[in-house]
């Protein structure tokens, strides 16, 4: 069973992370993680915070010698922002008349924040429920990523539109027909739209999205969009049908809504399948040089829970950023008169550093699943218990059914 801890607000001092239940002797560099950290903050039309912080991890416990121990892995990550917040986010008694904010912005966590807790300062609902809190996700999430590495499992993602602008050619379409080009990995598919400045695979589209993004920018709005995260690698038999909370695709769907303005999730074909007849939506099985294959990968890598050895493929909303530069409508709680929403410093887009947040989404619920499944203290044996369960798999089918 692993578990992660993240901890801090979006001004304060730092961010910290504790993740605990990785095997021992698992390899794993503090530039690996940073590299992680650095691709969040991509992207064009990020505002002004992702010019003040260089996102790296300071490493408190649970790793020597480059190694992790099996114990609690602990990081931090000190927000630069911190020194021109240090009056407005003390941790002692406020001894200052610091601004209490009062006027919520739709969209955003500030109403039902101070509705729920008891605050007297939106300020209290914004730092924590801010994507900044993501950052810590992330560097979380890298144990996981680098975990799955030593099974040859890799997860990539890319952006498939923003602000209803999509490719000529989707590549997301490739993945359901099962017509993916021959050695091509999730993570060589993130290597490639980490190229874009927005992390699509089409230059023609991107420029497209460059230019709407800067319409966007120049009144004062926001656009949202679609992320593609694809697992390749991904053994048969990851989750469960025997109990409705432990099915694989379940899971996933409650890690990705659990990320900042991620509206809709579906796997494989999702929504689309509901519009087909069944003949159309199902991956038949086929018999391939004395093998079972699938013709297609409708399903999304998952069928009844259960992984099915076919490429993992999840895609997810974004709304639009809900702090705006032309705010919309919203009350004054102090006078209890409309007004227009207050600004706070934000994005213009974020859809494609929310890709890279949707991988460690998903690399985190894979390690979980590889672990409930595989076991092991070490490294070594959870390979051991992995190689056993997966070496001659098909065979075993062939002998159970004669």
């Amino acid at each position: 069973m692993i578990r992660i801890l993240t901890a801090g607000e979006s001004h304060g001092k730092a961010l910290s992370v504790i993740v605990e239940g990785f095997p021992s002797n698992l390899p794993i560099a503090k530039e690996f993680v940073d590299t992680q950290l650095k691709r969040r903050q991509m992207g064009y039309g990020r505002g002004g915070r992702m010019k003040i912080e260089t996102d790296r991890i300071e490493i408190n416990s649970g790793i020597r010698f480059g190694k992790t121990l099996g114990s609690p892995i602990a990081f931090n990550i000190i927000n630069s922002d911190w020194e021109n917040w240090t009056e407005i986010m003390s941790h002692s008694p406020n001894k200052k008349n610091v601004e209490k904010i009062v006027i919520p912005r739709p969209g955003h966590a500030d109403l039902t924040g101070v509705s729920k807790y008891n605050f007297d300062d939106i300020r209290n609902s914004i730092e924590r429920s801010s994507a900044r809190e993501t950052a810590a996700r992330v560097a979380g999430a890298t144990i996981a990523k680098r975990f799955l590495e030593e099974f040859g499992i890799t997860v990539g993602s890319f952006v498939e539109s923003i602000g209803n602008i999509y490719p000529q050619n989707s590549m997301l379409q490739k993945f359901y027909d099962n017509k993916v080009p021959k050695g091509l990995t999730a993570q060589k598919l993130a290597d490639r739209a980490d190229k874009s400045d927005v992390r699509v695979l089409e230059k023609d589209q991107e420029k497209k999205i460059i230019n709407k993004i800067k319409i966007a920018k120049k009144n004062g709005d926001t656009l949202g969009g679609n992320i593609v995260v694809i697992a390749t690698g991904v053994p048969v038999g990851l989750g469960t049908y025997m109990h409705f909370d432990k099915k694989l695709d379940a899971s996933i769907a409650f890690e990705f809504m659990s990320i900042n303005a991620i509206k809709g999730v579906e796997i494989g074909s999702g929504f689309k399948s509901a519009d087909l007849f069944g003949s159309r939506s199902h991956d038949e099985i086929l018999i391939k040089n004395g093998e079972l294959v699938r013709k297609s990968n409708r399903a999304g890598g998952i069928e009844g829970g259960i992984s099915t050895g076919m490429p993992v493929i999840v895609k997810a909303a974004m709304k639009p950023i809900a702090t705006l530069m032309q705010p919309i409508q919203t009350v004054n709680l102090n006078k209890m008169k409309s007004m227009k929403a207050r600004r706070e410093r934000s994005d213009f887009v974020a859809v494609p550093a929310c890709g890279v947040i949707g991988e460690a989404a998903l690399v985190w619920v894979l390690a979980k699943f590889m672990l409930d499944k595989f076991g092991g203290d070490s490294v070594e044996e959870t390979k051991s218990n992995y190689n056993s369960f997966t070496k001659g798999l098909q065979a075993r089918i062939k002998n159970n059914f004669k």
